[in-house]
């Protein structure tokens, strides 16, 4: 199984990188704790994932070529 993770704005300055493709990453978990060996920084940063253009609030399994956004955290001011 491949997925391709896209990263925007202050995930993407911390790591360098605005896109990966990665293999045998079951689940939205197991990503984060991959990142997080990468990128320790983003540990304390609380960022959310889409899926195919999905916001997911809750552990996710990947299935085969899902794009994975991952959203830095932003604020809602009115």
């Amino acid at each position: 199984m491949k997925i391709k993770v896209i990263a925007f704005g202050q995930i993407a300055e911390i790591s360098g990188k605005t896109n990966w493709e990665f293999e045998e990453v079951k689940n939205t978990k197991q990503l984060a704790e991959i990142l997080s060996k990468e990128f320790p920084i983003l540990k304390n940063l609380q960022y959310k994932f889409a899926i195919n253009q999905q916001l997911i609030h809750e552990h996710t399994e990947f299935q085969d070529n899902d794009i994975v956004a991952l959203l830095p955290p932003f604020s809602r001011k009115i």
